[in-house]
């Protein structure tokens, strides 16, 4: 097989014909399901707190310690979560960092076990996974003394990048400087040269994002900067996919300097400059891309790394109105695959368009 993913609008019509297949044609031999490609299973370390779930006891704990804690939110058979372990976790200064200054404690999204949140009320896992909005694993949540969510990672980031914020919550950096300016200073090239990469897809010279009309588009802001690595993935490596274009091109695109003093009007109507706008809305981190919907309302973002299933299936979510029926990312992606793979395609969650579905990796 060398499809991954199927646009809307053909799942649509691949739901309909089934049905009128089962009523009018003759018994046929069953599809053979695809295969599933990417999940990866993780051994967290032992390290981590064996915790009772009593989230602000944990944290009290904690800080008795002189330390803070981080919830970790995770699910089995993601390749996120392994890369975290396995990229990061094992690297030296990671470990040392998170075991001296942090008590981590792993959350499944798909849990039963209780939870006690800071609000004092009985959750299960997955219910609190739900109430906090989790849509990514891994997620960090990194909690201060009070109680208070100083930071939120959300999905995988590389191990600079996470080393960054166990310095800036642990070393209590977050009174003194914004996280985004904290991981600029180590980041970004004082003289950053070059132009950020182009793709015909982007709108040009649009100022105004406001959504308005009933033929309003939903709209995908790339916050990015120059002399991205990172940048340069997202571009050669996932938005070269096909079907990640033809998602792509229902949507208003704009691609924007996240340092930049330009002015723009927001989708809520706003007028101000592009680097307000994203210490406003908390991008931390480049690139980026929020998804509003076509009201203007934010449905969706993502800021970690970037492969072409997620990416594809973030935009399929907003476009296809499945948004607004299932709050879960993640359910809609496991929904997803299943109607995939009962098509007999195969499934590859952890491929790069430059990449084969079934990869020796795999």
């Amino acid at each position: 097989m060398t499809t991954h993913y199927l646009p809307a609008f053909l799942l649509a019509l691949l739901a309909t014909f089934s049905v009128h297949a089962l009523l009018a044609a003759e018994p046929a031999a069953a599809v053979q399901m695809g295969t599933y490609y990417g999940g990866k299973a993780t051994e967290y370390p032992a390290w981590f707190k064996d915790s009772f779930l009593h989230v602000k006891e944990d944290i009290d704990e904690a800080r008795k310690n002189g330390k803070r804690v981080i919830l970790m939110f995770t699910q089995d058979g993601c390749p996120y979560c392994s890369a975290l372990v396995e990229r990061n976790l094992s690297q030296r200064e990671i470990e040392a960092t998170m075991r001296e200054k942090f008590d981590v404690i792993a959350v499944n999204i798909w849990g039963d076990r209780e939870v006690v949140g800071l609000d004092g009320k009985p959750y299960t896992e997955k219910t609190y996974s739900a109430a906090l909005k989790i849509q990514f694993t891994p997620s960090l949540m990194f909690f201060d003394e009070t109680g208070k969510t100083v930071l939120r990672l959300n999905g995988y980031v590389p191990p600079a990048r996470l080393q960054a914020a166990l310095d800036w919550v642990g070393g209590r950096q977050e009174n003194k400087i914004a996280f985004r300016d904290f991981v600029a200073a180590r980041e970004v090239p004082k003289q950053a040269s070059g132009e950020m990469i182009k793709q015909d897809f982007f709108l040009k010279n649009v100022t105004d994002l406001r959504r308005r009309g009933k033929a309003a588009r939903p709209l995908a802001v790339f916050f990015e900067q120059k002399d991205c690595p990172d940048c340069e993935v997202l571009h050669r490596r996932v938005l070269a996919d096909p079907e990640t274009r033809e998602a792509i091109a229902g949507f208003d695109n704009v691609q924007l300097d996240m340092w930049s003093r330009d002015l723009i009007t927001t989708p809520e109507g706003k007028r101000m400059a592009v680097r307000d706008w994203v210490r406003q809305l908390g991008v931390n981190y480049a690139p980026g891309i929020v998804l509003f919907d076509r009201t203007g309302k934010e449905a969706i973002r993502w800021e970690s790394s970037f492969r072409v299933f997620h990416t594809l299936g973030m935009f399929d979510y907003l476009a296809s109105g499945e948004y607004l029926k299932e709050p879960s990312f993640q359910r809609f992606l496991a929904a997803k695959t299943e109607h995939i793979r009962e098509a007999g395609l195969d499934v590859n969650i952890w491929r790069y368009a430059d990449e084969p579905i079934a990869t020796p990796a795999q």
